[in-house]
């Protein structure tokens, strides 16, 4: 766990040392960016795998955060886990689907303890029903560094291809419900920007596309679609990204039916004019029902577009 929390925080710095560099220069050896793949195992378990753009990409191997949280099989989408150092050991905490309710969770993991967590600490909050017919689940929280303003969204899309948003309260209650139609043929969604005024995800369809959806603040909804890649990106069941440089993204690409994943570095979105670096498949077997990011801040930078 020790290891975990110095990993953790320095994929924090890592992602910050690269202003101005080129995608192409991502696994430069003085700089490399990395991403902290979450997962829930088929027991229940939070996991966590450092994720490190090398050529070949690295991979730490599989740690337990926190064993036997949720039941066997049954949590089927979560946001990106926010991790928080406390004394003793790391907070975490974020939003999950298990069946069809969807619950905050929260628990304090010892340092010491490999996936110990802290008696008492384990918090599922019911927040509602009905979430057995959503396919995705996405958290938007950005604030700018003066603090002087600050936005939390939650995204849902619905097996009917209809996408929500709702805003987060200070309170944690989920207000001011508005949605768009029109996404039936994703398969996948991740965050890739966030800034005062917009959020960004990057999707792929059951086709093989791959889009940007824009999506402005304001309301009522009205995303902005623009095609990215036309074709072979059909095989990713799950999409998680995190930021590399200041305007590019590090892509882990899932796939469920071979239990493989893919590293991609992805330059600042434009569109078909956007850079796409393939940097490999992935060592380990990739058999997790549900894969997540580790967020090493609760307001932390994506600018991916």
């Amino acid at each position: 766990m020790k290891r975990m929390m110095g990993v953790l925080a320095a994929a924090v710095l890592t992602a910050g040392l690269l202003p101005g560099t080129a995608i192409g220069n991502v696994t430069t050896a003085s700089a490399q960016c990395r991403i902290a793949l979450g997962s829930v195992s088929a027991t229940g378990d939070s996991q966590w795998q450092d994720i490190v753009a090398a050529t070949p990409p690295t991979n730490a191997g599989v740690q337990v955060i926190g064993r036997d949280l949720y039941p066997d099989g049954a949590t089927r989408l979560s946001t990106a886990m926010v991790y928080e150092p406390v004394a003793g050991g790391p907070r975490v905490f974020g939003y999950v689907v298990i069946g069809s309710a969807l619950y905050r969770t929260r628990y304090d993991a010892y340092s010491g303890g490999a996936g110990t967590v802290v008696p008492g600490s384990v918090v599922l909050q019911r927040i509602g029903g009905g979430w057995d017919s959503f396919v995705a689940l996405q958290e938007s929280r950005y604030a700018p560094y003066s603090g002087s303003f600050s936005r939390t969204n939650e995204y849902g899309l619905r097996n009917d291809g209809t996408l929500f948003r709702w805003t987060r309260d200070n309170q944690g209650v989920w207000r001011n419900a508005t949605s768009a139609p029109g996404f039936a043929a994703v398969k996948s969604m991740v965050l890739i920007s966030k800034t005062r005024t917009y959020d960004t995800f990057l999707a792929n369809t059951r086709s093989g596309a791959l889009y940007t959806i824009h999506i402005p603040t304001t309301a009522p909804m009205k995303p902005v679609v623009t095609k990215v890649r036309g074709s072979t990106w059909q095989g990713f069941e799950s999409l998680v990204a995190e930021k590399c440089g200041s305007q590019g993204t590090l892509l882990v690409g899932l796939d469920k039916d071979t239990k493989t994943a893919y590293l991609y570095a992805v330059g600042h979105a434009n569109g078909p004019a956007t850079v796409i670096r393939a940097l490999g498949k992935l060592p380990g077997t990739f058999d997790a029902p549900l894969y997540f990011r580790w967020a090493t801040l609760d307001f932390d930078d994506l600018f991916g577009e």
